[in-house]
């Protein structure tokens, strides 16, 4: 019974905290890494598509940017980029995307990904 009492709290805190804390400003430092390929701050493409409004929007939708046909199936089935599916992707980009053209490995460390998303979001809003 007493131990009851004493874990009860212990997992109620646990269930009741955010799995990651996101951290825009970490976020923006982790983007460094991105930013040779992609645009945050105008809708201009580079080597990859820009990301201003890239949390929420279609997957393969930026006029201009030639995607992998790999993408636009996916596209084609309904990916849209939630912070879900980015941190799904941002992993293992090729792994989410088989022939893709996204060179970058990914993020495996989860807090990263959850920063660098949550300054897509802030970056990225027009």
């Amino acid at each position: 019974m007493f131990r009851l009492l004493v874990t009860a709290p212990l997992a109620i805190a646990l269930v009741a905290s955010p799995a990651l804390a996101q951290d825009v400003k970490k976020g923006e430092r982790v983007f460094k890494r991105c930013a040779a390929c992609h645009n945050i701050d105008q809708e201009k493409n580079k080597i990859g598509p820009h990301l201003v409004g890239v949390v929420g929007r279609k997957a393969g939708s930026v006029d201009g940017f030639k995607y992998s046909s790999s993408l636009l199936q996916k596209a084609e089935e309904g990916l849209e980029w939630t912070e879900e599916n980015l941190d799904t992707y941002l992993e293992s980009p090729k792994k989410f995307i088989p022939r893709g053209k996204m060179a970058f490995a990914g993020l495996r460390k989860p807090d990263e990904r959850a920063d660098v998303i949550a300054y897509l979001e802030e970056a990225g809003k027009k």
